[in-house]
């Protein structure tokens, strides 16, 4: 996954100084220039003022959709299989859960809060550099705990539908046999894969104010908020609604049936 922190802030960067170099000439240079010159002579601004004017509108408008409309990401892994996979390229919604200032990520402007069964993009908790996705599971308040395949939820079991068994590549072209699920998360339901060689367990948490419990679809194969923890409020960039384009690495070949698909649940 992109890390978000430091091109945000090459974007912001690169932004402010052209429009500084574009407005400081105006005001300054350019009217010197011009009472400078001959009549009818054409008066050139520097290579780097030209450049600075050419860019500052197109880097102004990627800087404002990508800070507070949408924001494009890549999958790099099968922790969220069989609803992404390793190399589709998605859109983020950066306002579904608030107005946030651009690379500070201070949110200004609340709208609403991630709701169980959301796919959040967010900044890993151990490293924010890093950019993680998952699903969410359980919002504050809620009690959570994982045994033998199934999640608990405020201590009902969520229901698990058998999908039969299916055979997944990894990256790395390795295949393993998996089960899948469909799994009712509370009026959402949602693929899941689940790897019966795997065991792991988890006793029952309550999700704190301002936290988010969340794990991947490919239960075995996930570093989620069983290993390191909830995810706070504060590091989340939005939530992932659109697939743009998809490239498989192992046939190195483009997904094209998953051009345009809508990432509902």
């Amino acid at each position: 996954m992109p890390v978000y922190t430091d091109f945000s802030s090459l974007l912001a960067g690169a932004t402010i100084v052209s429009g500084l170099i574009w407005g400081i000439d105006s005001l300054l240079f350019k009217p010197k220039r011009v009472k400078a010159a001959l009549p009818n002579q054409e008066v050139k601004e520097p290579k780097l003022v030209e450049y600075a004017r050419s860019f500052f509108p197109i880097l102004l408008i990627v800087c404002v959709l990508r800070s507070f409309v949408a924001e494009p990401f890549r999958i790099p892994s099968g922790s969220m299989k069989p609803t992404l996979l390793e190399g589709d390229f998605i859109l983020v919604n950066k306002f579904d859960y608030g107005i946030r200032l651009p690379v500070i990520g201070k949110k200004i402007i609340k709208i609403d809060e991630p709701k169980r069964g959301d796919i959040l993009v967010f900044r890993f908790p151990k490293d924010p550099s890093i950019d993680f996705i998952k699903r969410v599971i359980a919002v504050p308040g809620d009690t959570i705990s994982y045994v033998d395949k199934t999640v608990y939820l405020n201590g009902e079991p969520l229901k698990m539908e058998s999908m039969g068994s299916v055979y997944d590549t990894d990256i790395d072209g390795h295949t393993y046999k998996m089960k899948q699920f469909k799994e009712q998360l509370k009026g959402r339901p949602h693929a899941v894969f689940v790897n019966e060689i795997e065991s792991a367990s988890m006793a029952q948490i309550t999700v704190p104010e301002g936290m988010y419990f969340v794990m991947g679809d490919n239960r075995d194969n996930s570093e989620d908020s069983r290993r390191w923890g909830f995810v706070p409020e504060s590091l989340i960039l939005g939530k992932a609604f659109f697939i743009w384009m998809s490239w498989d690495s192992t046939s190195k070949d483009i997904r094209w049936h998953r051009i345009g698909k809508v990432i509902k649940d």
